[in-house]
């Protein structure tokens, strides 16, 4: 007897259907590896829904703040998956972040 669980397709993470397309004059086949790796770990950690600052996805992710920054906002993008990014002030001039997944 097959288990009714056995029958409920597994979402797919939007990279496993279409691989992340980084685009731009001067965007070589190594920095499309690199970013990939880099959005993968951001989504991966963003995707529990927990507020986080660009300091502590840093930490967790090891990208650099300003590169956080910009692979949230390709999360934004249709061909990244166009996920809801939301963000509110933690404190003065602090900022933090959610993907709602």
């Amino acid at each position: 007897m097959t288990d009714q669980l056995d029958l409920i397709p597994v979402p797919r993470k939007w990279w496993q259907v279409e691989p992340p397309r980084f685009d731009g004059p001067d965007v070589t086949p190594t920095d499309t590896a690199r970013l990939t790796g880099q959005i993968e770990r951001i989504y991966a950690l963003m995707a529990d829904g927990v507020w986080r600052t660009l300091e502590e996805i840093e930490a967790a992710t090891g990208a650099p703040q300003a590169s956080v920054s910009a692979q949230l906002r390709h999360l934004r993008k249709r061909r990244f998956g166009s996920h809801a990014i939301a963000k509110r002030r933690r404190t003065q001039g602090t900022w933090e972040y959610r993907v709602d997944a």
